[in-house]
């Protein structure tokens, strides 16, 4: 993960919790009250956010002491303790909040993640996300992937070629818009091509593509079609493809199945803050 990226989200996520000020917490804690709070888990789940904990308070107050209980993609327990963080009350109070949504989500991410792989439960298909992603998070939320077992897909559009199909439809054919590409980019860079019909495929072949995406295809016609691809091209199966119905996929022959609801449809884990300090305790 991209240390200095991290911290420049922190930090607007900070700003657009605390604004000016957290009145609640400076007019309850003096700035020399101290305690303690730790990190529980309420389910089972896979972890993820090791360095939303140490970078998040330490933005806010580099004497802020933290530890982390479980590494991000190992497996905890409900009630078991993922991390502590102790220094100035209203430090903690301030960033409780932001730490532990990130925390949650990325978890949350990383456990779908695993559930997905265990379900496809093949040796050989990889499992990876797509750019349905949250804005702004797409960093944090692809590397939850990765906690999980699962691959990532291209981050953006910069970093590869994916010819879609209204990427075909104005360029006229997948040949014309493969060679397009081949004009101008570097050799550093895949050219992936999304296709739906066998023509599409064999196109696709015939046009030099380096990964070929079977496009909301049954687990039936990608068997078909994957007869008709020369072992060095990749092969992906994208679309339609669910929880429910990935196990189906187990014996199709592609390298990679992209899963968008990985990152679109998960449910952040259920965790929560106990506050330890001398004057008692309780849950946030």
């Amino acid at each position: 993960m991209n240390i200095l990226k991290l911290r420049s989200l922190l930090e607007n996520f900070f700003l657009e919790d605390i604004g000016e000020q957290d009145i609640t917490t400076d007019l309850i804690f003096p700035e020399d009250a101290f305690g303690e709070i730790v990190f529980l888990a309420k389910q089972d789940g896979i972890f993820c956010g090791e360095e939303i904990i140490k970078t998040g308070f330490q933005l806010l107050n580099n004497q802020i002491s933290t530890s982390v209980f479980v590494k991000d993609g190992e497996p905890f327990k409900i009630g078991q303790q993922l991390g502590q963080a102790s220094g100035r009350i209203s430090d903690l109070l301030k960033g409780e909040r932001v730490v532990l949504n990130l925390i949650q989500r990325m978890s949350g991410i990383a456990t779908l993640t695993q559930k997905a792989i265990s379900t496809l439960n093949s040796n050989y298909t990889k499992i990876c996300d797509t750019r349905k992603t949250t804005p702004g998070l797409r960093m944090l939320e692809k590397y939850a992937v990765r906690c999980g077992g699962g691959y990532n897909h291209r981050f953006g559009l910069y970093d590869g070629v994916m010819i879609k199909d209204n990427h075909i439809a104005f360029a006229g054919s997948i040949k014309g818009a493969v060679e397009a590409v081949r004009k101008s980019a570097g050799h550093m860079v895949k050219i992936e091509v999304e296709v739906e019909t066998e023509e599409q495929v064999m196109e696709a072949v015939n046009a030099g593509a380096d990964v070929i995406m079977f496009d909301n295809r049954t687990p039936k016609e990608i068997k078909e079609f994957i007869q008709l691809v020369p072992e060095h091209i990749i092969t992906e199966a994208s679309g339609g493809i669910q929880l429910c119905n990935l196990a189906e996929y187990q014996d199709t022959g592609v390298h990679y199945i992209s899963l968008g609801f990985l990152t679109h449809s998960y449910q952040a884990l259920d965790i929560s803050v106990k506050v330890l300090w001398d004057k008692g305790e309780g849950i946030l």
